[in-house]
This record gives structure tokens, C-alpha cells and sequence, in this order.
């Protein structure tokens, strides 16, 4: 199964809480996603009128696509309970809070689903911590092989 992953999400914030939200989508991006075809970069989320899109993430056009092909920046909408996007909505509120895509997968059923974080950023100082903590950890997996 294809899974695509926004790594640089992890390092530019903190993943307070994950949501799992499904996408209205077309035909031909269910074919790109399937391929593999997306790309997170400049991707994020934002709460309006009580529901919340993702924009400019970027799903290919399908090279078997025809005439009815996707736009592949289009606004896509999200699909969670209401209780949720009320949590989501509460935390927005708070400075320095954000919601961004993290991941793209097809679930059990075989549907797309999305997962979001609710993400503080990280300062200059927290990367390069990350970084460095992450390099620790490497030279332990590596020391103990």
C-alpha cells in the first residue's frame, strides 16, 4: 500500500495531537495517491466556516487521466466529526498553534485518509536539538549492530 510521509513536518514542529480525517477527492487523484504521486512541500491546513481544507498539497495529474483531470493544487476539504474540529478549533485559538498534513494512506476499507497534527513551531534551537538527538540515536543503533 502506498504511504506518503511529511517529513520535514517533524522537523519544523512539535506534533501536539494526531487526527485521522478523509479527503473529498476525485477519481484520478485516488490514482495518483495509489502511484504515489504527492508532495507535501508548502502543504498545511486551515480551519474555515467550521471546517478545515488542506491547501497547495500537491496531488499529480494521472497520465491515463482525460479532460476531467484534477487540478493538482486544488483546495481539498476534510472530512472529521464535528466534536474533533471543535478540539482543533479550541487549540487554533491559542498562539503558536497550527494543523498540518502528516501523512496520506489507504486505510483497512481501502479509503484515503489523511492524518493531521496539531503542531506548535520549533525554534532554531529545538531543530538543531532534534538534529543532534537524532544523531545520538543513529550512532546507538550502530554501536549496537
Amino acid at each position: 500500500m502506498a504511504e506518503m510521509r511529511n517529513r520535514s513536518a517533524y522537523h519544523e514542529y512539535f506534533i501536539d495531537a494526531k487526527y485521522e480525517a478523509g479527503m473529498v477527492l476525485q477519481g484520478t487523484e485516488v490514482k495518483s495517491i495509489r502511484g504515489g504521486k504527492v508532495s507535501f512541500n508548502d502543504s498545511y491546513c486551515l480551519l474555515h466556516q467550521g471546517e478545515i481544507w488542506v491547501k497547495s498539497l500537491h496531488i499529480a495529474e494521472c497520465s491515463h487521466g482525460n479532460l476531467n483531470n484534477h487540478d493538482p493544487l486544488r483546495d481539498r476539504k476534510l472530512l472529521l466529526q464535528k466534536k474533533e474540529i471543535r478540539k482543533i478549533e479550541a487549540k487554533l485559538k491559542e498562539k503558536g498553534y497550527t494543523i498540518v498534513p502528516l501523512r496520506i494512506y489507504f486505510n483497512d476499507k481501502n479509503l484515503v485518509k489523511i492524518e493531521i497534527g496539531l503542531a506548535k513551531g520549533k525554534k532554531l534551537h529545538d531543530k538543531s536539538e532534534s538534529i543532534k538527538q537524532k544523531d545520538v540515536e543513529r550512532e546507538m543503533k550502530r554501536y549496537l549492530r
